[in-house]
């Protein structure tokens, strides 16, 4: 009976093994398709890959496969080739591959004003100048054109997401979508007549549309844009707190920018800037400060605290000798601090490289202290902790599997960059916007080789001179008025309302913004 038994377990395991190598021979193309590449949208293949994640990962001939907007794999190029086979490649040997850079804050539109007026007396730059070009220009055709120019610029120079702040925003939507790129855009309430709504229930009305209407898209997060606490009530700041909660909308706004603005919002509202806003419940996680250069250690505490997003635009406060923001304290705070370049009115470009370069060499100048912003960590304020201060780090700002697939091919190979010992160093000192070679944002390649494939370069230039013929006839000495009310002022590139007493809001202008 033993032996019995010990022949069947014997038998068995002879079947067991007969039908295992059976089912190896019979089906060899389901062992071989296991092991076949996974067809995707995109693969990025070599170069350096500067990931700017969390641990500072630097892939040396490494690889980024794309699928659906979104990145699946990256890693050693042999290793993401294997395992992907895109549709679509791009050959990136040579280059540096990084994430696309944040422009924290700009006025998009305004490109069509860049240098109208330079070095002049403030007042005199504001009055005859930039409220008549606004008031006798800005319509949503002006705002359409405006926007593909600054589009294109941003693309070229290799801003892959941008925040925004002026009228018509819904056009602008629609233009960013189309160009695809993404954006934080904001449409401006205020508190007098301007060019898309004369009054503030009207700006809420359309605000209200414009944020159901694109919420939810791949690339536009609609936003609401108070422009200052200077210039938009008590009241009105609240108004627009309760439809941000109630719409879980991003709010925009103007903080600090300047030292006479913390002066007056102190004296009417008796405390600063920061210290009002906090006061009425305005701060919190959805808020992104453009500007904050007056701020006090507290100050800075308070919006870490309260997870407000940050933004310096180093360029157009020394322009407009605005004053320098504390940036390294509050770096060391852990504050979400984000780099813009402002309205290209004010600076005169949109170009992030050289908002990255004068960050670093400013700061370093003021605190007399050269170690302070080194390069990695300017090389952040323009990627992921852009990315964090407008509340979407978790969507963009670094390349790592599950995020946005928004990113750039840089050339490493100029005169100037040649030689090179340190890539972060490289990027911040030496990259120029025109080392930029390809763009990809949400997984689609918007600039190959330098060549924009959304929009066109030509007709783009042709409308933004024709505007230029427009606007200069329409400032001929003839045609100039008076553009501001008496006692109406400009500081740091935002619009001081005069004191209420000796306003009248029918009368006022559009406000230029910064």
């Amino acid at each position: 009976m033993n032996g019995v038994m010990k022949l069947s377990r014997t038998l068995r395991r002879r079947v067991l093994v007969s039908l295992l190598l059976c089912a190896f021979v019979v089906a060899p193309s389901a062992n071989v398709t296991a092991f076949a590449p996974r067809q995707v949208d995109l693969v990025v293949r070599g170069g350096t890959i500067v990931t700017m994640d969390a641990r500072g990962t630097l892939i040396e001939d490494g690889a980024v496969a794309v699928h659906r907007g979104r990145i699946v794999a990256l890693g050693k190029r042999a290793e993401v080739e294997r395992d992907f086979a895109g549709r679509e490649t791009i050959e990136a040997r040579g280059r540096v591959v990084m994430p696309g850079l944040i422009n924290g804050h700009t006025h998009v539109p305004m490109v069509l004003f860049r240098g109208l007026a330079d070095d002049l007396d403030l007042n005199e730059w504001l009055t005859k100048y930039i409220f008549p070009a606004e008031g006798k220009n800005v319509t949503e055709d002006f705002v359409r054109v405006g926007t593909r120019l600054g589009l294109a610029e941003m693309i070229r120079g290799g801003t892959t997401t941008y925040c925004d702040m002026y009228y018509f925003e819904d056009a602008i939507a629609d233009e960013t979508a189309k160009a695809g790129v993404r954006g934080v855009l904001g449409e401006t309430v205020i508190d007098f007549p301007v060019a898309d709504n004369k009054t503030f229930a009207e700006a809420m009305s359309y605000t209200e549309k414009f944020v159901e209407k694109w919420r939810g898209h791949a690339l536009v997060t609609p936003a609401i844009a108070p422009h200052a606490p200077y210039t938009v009530s008590e009241e009105h700041l609240k108004a627009v707190r309760d439809l941000s909660n109630r719409l879980r909308a991003t709010i925009v706004i103007h903080v600090a920018e300047t030292r006479k603005e913390v002066e007056d919002v102190t004296r009417d509202h008796g405390a600063s800037p920061v210290s009002y806003l906090a006061r009425i419940g305005f701060l919190y996680d959805r808020v992104i400060a453009a500007h904050t250069v007056h701020l006090t250690t507290e100050e800075i505490e308070l919006l870490k605290r309260l997870g407000v997003g940050a933004v310096h635009n180093p360029q157009s406060n020394m322009k407009l000798a605005s004053g320098v923001a504390r940036v390294p304290e509050m770096l060391r705070a852990d504050l979400s601090v984000g780099l813009g370049t402002d309205g290209a009115a004010s600076n005169n470009d949109l170009n992030m490289w050289e908002e990255m370069d004068t960050a670093a060499k400013l700061h370093k100048l003021t605190t007399n202290d050269p170690r302070v912003l080194p390069a990695r960590e300017v090389l952040e304020m323009a990627t992921i902790r852009g990315a964090r201060a407008l509340h979407l780090e978790r969507e963009t700002g670094s390349l790592e599997k599950g995020k946005r697939a928004d990113l750039i091919v840089v050339d490493m190979d100029a005169l100037h960059q040649t030689p090179m010992y340190n890539v972060y160093s490289h990027l911040v000192y030496a990259t120029k916007a025109s080392d930029v070679r390809s763009v990809v944002i949400e997984g689609r390649v918007v600039m190959r080789d330098r060549r924009l494939l959304t929009l066109d370069e030509e007709a783009i230039k042709r409308d933004a001179r024709a505007y230029r013929v427009r606007i200069s006839e329409s400032l001929a000495p003839a045609a100039v008025s008076p553009a501001a009310t008496p006692g109406q002022e400009r500081d740091g590139g935002a619009t001081r309302r005069p004191k209420r007493e000796s306003t009248t809001p029918a009368r006022r202008k559009p406000a230029r913004r910064s």
